[in-house]
């Protein structure tokens, strides 16, 4: 779904006024995908090799809390070691300024050449961008480096991508939990059918949600992520199957 904005004056100056948003879309997509697959992949896996419901559900609690305790620390690193290279790039810019100031502006120089400037709208350009510092640093880190001004919070990615994970990975667990409990009385059989339905409409529903940040539409990409995790749930469902006999 396209990201849609008006182009009055003023509303144009105060959308380029304001801070830069920070997304973290991706990390509440990336931990719900995963905590879905993998909390059901378990689920097949045990259900395959016709397990108990309390296997079921001490093993997904396992992958819940180690796997995305596991995932949110992946994340935080990641996105820590991105704010870092920014940090690195900026520092390196401010050296080359003070050290070689011609060099930087024959930088700057080239880059709008290579945009079509030339003449006297190419110095005038120059002029402008290494006529105060900050502009000029700026300018290096997104031309020269292809580095966004926006800082994403790793403690924020990283609990986003907790917090999907373990409110999708619970999901595959809910009928089973309710078994335990004795709430229904359905067979193992019934249980798993029920949680292949409810996981299945998880997939889709965050594959949807991906349409709020691509240009594809909702049902292409609710159908994309389910096949992947309905492919990765196959593949544990055959693998316990064909392994039972080891824990028979």
């Amino acid at each position: 779904m396209p990201v849609e904005h008006s182009h009055h004056p003023d509303e144009i100056a105060e959308r380029l006024d304001a801070p830069f948003r920070v997304s973290y879309l991706r990390d509440y997509v990336y931990g719900g995908i995963d905590g879905a697959v993998t909390t059901f992949a378990i689920v097949a896996g045990v259900a395959g090799a016709e397990l108990s419901i309390g296997i079921v559900l001490v093993l997904g609690a396992a992958n819940l809390l180690g796997d995305g305790f596991s995932m949110a620390g992946g994340n935080y690193s990641a996105t820590r070691s991105e704010e870092e290279e920014y940090r690195r790039f900026r520092a390196m810019e401010q050296r080359h300024i003070e050290r070689s100031p011609e060099g930087e502006r024959e930088e700057v120089r080239q880059i709008f050449a290579r945009k079509g400037f030339e003449g006297e709208a190419l110095e005038t350009a120059v002029e402008v961008i290494t006529s105060e510092r900050k502009r000029w640093i700026d300018f290096m880190m997104s031309e020269e480096h292809g580095l966004g001004h926006a800082s994403r919070s790793p403690a924020l990615a990283a609990r986003a991508t907790f917090l999907a994970f373990l409110l999708c990975g619970t999901v595959p667990l809910i009928p089973y939990v309710f078994g335990w409990l004795g709430f229904v009385t359905i067979t193992d059989a019934g249980l798993f059918a029920t949680a292949s339905v409810l996981t299945g409409a998880t997939f889709f529903a965050i594959g949807s949600a991906q349409s709020w940040f691509s240009e594809k539409t909702w049902w292409r990409l609710g159908t994309e992520t389910l096949v992947i995790g309905g492919s990765a749930a196959a593949i544990a469902y055959w693998v316990g199957w064909a392994l039972k006999g080891l824990v028979a």
